[in-house]
Protein backbone atom coordinates (compact mmCIF):
# COMPACT_ATOMS: atom_id res chain seq x y z
CA UNK A 1 0.00 0.00 0.00
CA UNK A 2 1.70 3.17 -1.16
CA UNK A 3 1.92 6.06 1.25
CA UNK A 4 1.37 3.79 4.21
CA UNK A 5 4.90 3.64 5.63
CA UNK A 6 4.26 -0.07 6.01
CA UNK A 7 6.50 -3.00 5.35
CA UNK A 8 5.76 -6.13 7.28
CA UNK A 9 9.06 -7.40 8.66
CA UNK A 10 11.08 -5.09 6.43
CA UNK A 11 11.89 -2.70 9.27
CA UNK A 12 11.22 0.65 7.68
CA UNK A 13 13.06 3.55 9.24
CA UNK A 14 11.59 6.98 9.89
CA UNK A 15 13.41 9.91 8.24
CA UNK A 16 16.62 7.94 7.80
CA UNK A 17 18.56 8.21 4.55
CA UNK A 18 18.25 5.02 2.55
CA UNK A 19 20.92 4.96 -0.18
CA UNK A 20 19.55 1.84 -1.84
CA UNK A 21 16.02 0.70 -2.45
CA UNK A 22 14.96 -2.90 -1.85
CA UNK A 23 14.90 -5.28 -3.56
CA UNK A 24 18.20 -4.25 -5.16
CA UNK A 25 16.81 -4.47 -8.70
CA UNK A 26 14.61 -1.45 -7.97
CA UNK A 27 17.76 0.70 -7.99
CA UNK A 28 18.10 0.05 -11.73
CA UNK A 29 14.98 2.14 -12.36
CA UNK A 30 17.20 5.23 -12.40
CA UNK A 31 18.61 3.93 -15.70
CA UNK A 32 15.22 3.98 -17.46
CA UNK A 33 15.11 7.72 -18.23
CA UNK A 34 18.88 7.97 -18.74
CA UNK A 35 19.17 5.08 -21.20
CA UNK A 36 15.96 6.11 -22.95
CA UNK A 37 17.23 9.64 -23.49
CA UNK A 38 20.48 8.27 -24.88
CA UNK A 39 18.51 6.58 -27.68
CA UNK A 40 16.17 9.54 -28.18
CA UNK A 41 18.76 12.31 -28.19
CA UNK A 42 19.53 12.35 -31.94
CA UNK A 43 16.20 11.82 -33.66
CA UNK A 44 14.04 12.96 -30.78
CA UNK A 45 10.42 12.04 -30.16
CA UNK A 46 7.49 12.81 -32.41
CA UNK A 47 5.15 13.98 -29.67
CA UNK A 48 3.29 17.24 -30.05
CA UNK A 49 2.94 19.81 -27.30
CA UNK A 50 -0.80 19.27 -27.32
CA UNK A 51 -0.37 15.53 -26.80
CA UNK A 52 2.11 16.10 -23.99
CA UNK A 53 -0.21 18.64 -22.38
CA UNK A 54 -3.22 16.35 -22.41
CA UNK A 55 -1.15 13.41 -21.20
CA UNK A 56 0.18 15.59 -18.38
CA UNK A 57 -3.37 16.51 -17.36
CA UNK A 58 -4.27 12.82 -17.26
CA UNK A 59 -1.15 11.90 -15.26
CA UNK A 60 -1.63 14.64 -12.68
CA UNK A 61 -5.34 13.91 -12.25
CA UNK A 62 -4.69 10.20 -12.00
CA UNK A 63 -1.98 10.80 -9.40
CA UNK A 64 -4.43 12.71 -7.23
CA UNK A 65 -6.99 9.92 -7.63
CA UNK A 66 -4.45 7.44 -6.29
CA UNK A 67 -3.64 9.73 -3.38
CA UNK A 68 -7.36 9.84 -2.58
CA UNK A 69 -7.53 6.04 -2.76
CA UNK A 70 -4.74 5.78 -0.19
CA UNK A 71 -6.55 8.22 2.10
CA UNK A 72 -9.77 6.20 1.75
CA UNK A 73 -7.93 2.94 2.37
CA UNK A 74 -6.29 4.33 5.49
CA UNK A 75 -9.68 5.57 6.65
CA UNK A 76 -11.22 2.14 6.04
CA UNK A 77 -8.71 0.54 8.40
CA UNK A 78 -8.86 3.36 10.94
CA UNK A 79 -5.61 5.14 10.16
CA UNK A 80 -6.71 8.69 9.35
CA UNK A 81 -5.58 11.25 10.27
CA UNK A 82 -2.07 10.19 9.39
CA UNK A 83 -0.44 12.15 12.21
CA UNK A 84 -1.95 9.85 14.85
CA UNK A 85 -0.37 6.71 13.43
CA UNK A 86 2.67 5.04 14.93
CA UNK A 87 5.13 3.79 12.28
CA UNK A 88 5.90 1.40 10.81
CA UNK A 89 2.54 -0.23 10.18
CA UNK A 90 3.11 -3.94 9.44
CA UNK A 91 1.53 -5.23 6.25
CA UNK A 92 0.06 -8.10 8.23
CA UNK A 93 -2.11 -5.55 10.07
CA UNK A 94 -3.93 -4.74 6.82
CA UNK A 95 -6.93 -7.01 6.21
CA UNK A 96 -6.03 -9.68 3.66
CA UNK A 97 -8.96 -8.80 1.40
CA UNK A 98 -7.95 -5.13 1.25
CA UNK A 99 -4.36 -6.08 0.55
CA UNK A 100 -5.46 -8.33 -2.32
CA UNK A 101 -7.58 -5.51 -3.74
CA UNK A 102 -4.61 -3.15 -3.48
CA UNK A 103 -2.40 -5.54 -5.46
CA UNK A 104 -5.10 -5.83 -8.13
CA UNK A 105 -5.45 -2.05 -8.23
CA UNK A 106 -1.72 -1.66 -8.80
CA UNK A 107 -1.87 -4.09 -11.72
CA UNK A 108 -4.88 -2.25 -13.15
CA UNK A 109 -3.00 1.06 -12.89
CA UNK A 110 -0.14 -0.26 -15.01
CA UNK A 111 -2.62 -1.63 -17.58
CA UNK A 112 -4.27 1.81 -17.79
CA UNK A 113 -0.94 3.61 -18.31
CA UNK A 114 0.19 1.13 -20.96
CA UNK A 115 -3.17 1.39 -22.72
CA UNK A 116 -2.90 5.17 -22.79
CA UNK A 117 0.58 4.95 -24.31
CA UNK A 118 -0.72 2.70 -27.08
CA UNK A 119 -3.69 4.96 -27.76
CA UNK A 120 -1.59 8.14 -27.94
CA UNK A 121 1.42 6.99 -29.98
CA UNK A 122 2.01 4.70 -32.92
CA UNK A 123 5.70 3.88 -32.73
CA UNK A 124 7.34 1.89 -29.96
CA UNK A 125 9.73 4.71 -28.99
CA UNK A 126 6.91 7.21 -28.49
CA UNK A 127 4.79 4.65 -26.68
CA UNK A 128 7.61 3.98 -24.22
CA UNK A 129 8.20 7.70 -23.84
CA UNK A 130 4.52 8.35 -23.19
CA UNK A 131 4.38 5.56 -20.60
CA UNK A 132 7.41 6.98 -18.77
CA UNK A 133 6.07 10.53 -18.98
CA UNK A 134 2.58 9.81 -17.67
CA UNK A 135 3.84 7.34 -15.06
CA UNK A 136 6.29 9.97 -13.78
CA UNK A 137 3.70 12.75 -13.59
CA UNK A 138 1.25 10.38 -11.93
CA UNK A 139 3.89 9.51 -9.33
CA UNK A 140 4.82 13.13 -8.62
CA UNK A 141 1.15 14.15 -8.37
CA UNK A 142 0.49 11.21 -6.06
CA UNK A 143 3.03 12.39 -3.49
CA UNK A 144 1.92 16.00 -3.90
CA UNK A 145 -1.70 14.95 -3.39
CA UNK A 146 -0.89 13.09 -0.19
CA UNK A 147 1.19 15.98 1.12
CA UNK A 148 -1.61 18.48 0.45
CA UNK A 149 -4.40 16.33 1.88
CA UNK A 150 -2.85 14.60 4.90
CA UNK A 151 0.61 16.10 5.27
CA UNK A 152 2.54 13.00 4.25
CA UNK A 153 5.38 12.64 3.44
CA UNK A 154 6.76 15.04 5.99
CA UNK A 155 10.25 14.51 4.58
CA UNK A 156 11.89 13.23 1.41
CA UNK A 157 13.63 10.74 3.71
CA UNK A 158 10.34 9.08 4.64
CA UNK A 159 10.19 5.43 3.63
CA UNK A 160 7.46 4.28 1.29
CA UNK A 161 6.32 1.08 -0.32
CA UNK A 162 6.40 1.87 -4.02
CA UNK A 163 4.74 -1.31 -5.27
CA UNK A 164 3.66 -4.67 -3.91
CA UNK A 165 4.12 -6.62 -7.17
CA UNK A 166 5.75 -9.13 -7.06
CA UNK A 167 7.24 -8.21 -3.67
CA UNK A 168 7.21 -4.91 -1.75
CA UNK A 169 9.52 -2.27 -3.29
CA UNK A 170 10.83 0.04 -0.57
CA UNK A 171 12.80 3.27 -0.74
CA UNK A 172 12.94 6.79 0.60
CA UNK A 173 10.47 9.11 -1.11
CA UNK A 174 13.30 11.06 -2.76
CA UNK A 175 14.18 8.09 -5.00
CA UNK A 176 10.91 7.70 -6.97
CA UNK A 177 10.67 11.50 -7.21
CA UNK A 178 14.18 11.65 -8.68
CA UNK A 179 13.42 8.92 -11.22
CA UNK A 180 10.13 10.59 -12.12
CA UNK A 181 11.70 14.03 -12.46
CA UNK A 182 14.40 12.66 -14.78
CA UNK A 183 11.76 10.82 -16.82
CA UNK A 184 9.69 13.96 -17.37
CA UNK A 185 12.80 15.95 -18.29
CA UNK A 186 14.04 13.28 -20.71
CA UNK A 187 10.73 13.14 -22.58
CA UNK A 188 10.30 16.91 -22.75
CA UNK A 189 13.84 17.54 -24.00
CA UNK A 190 13.71 14.71 -26.54
CA UNK A 191 10.35 15.97 -27.80
CA UNK A 192 11.95 19.32 -28.60
CA UNK A 193 14.65 17.57 -30.62
CA UNK A 194 12.19 15.56 -32.66
CA UNK A 195 9.57 16.64 -35.19
CA UNK A 196 7.42 18.83 -32.96
CA UNK A 197 3.83 19.73 -33.58
CA UNK A 198 2.77 16.32 -34.84
CA UNK A 199 2.48 12.79 -33.57
CA UNK A 200 4.58 9.89 -34.71
CA UNK A 201 3.80 8.57 -38.17
CA UNK A 202 2.53 5.05 -38.58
Amino acid sequence: MRGADSGGNLHLAVNTFRALATPLGVNLLILAPLVSFYFWRRTGLALSRGTLGLAAAFGVAFGFVEAAVVVYLRSAIGLVPLGNVKYPLPLQDIPHQLLAIEVAREAATIVMLVSLAFLVARRARERWAMFLYVFALWDIAYYAGLWVTIGWPGSLLADDILFLIPVPWISNVWYPLLVSGLSVAAVLVASQVGPTGRDAPS
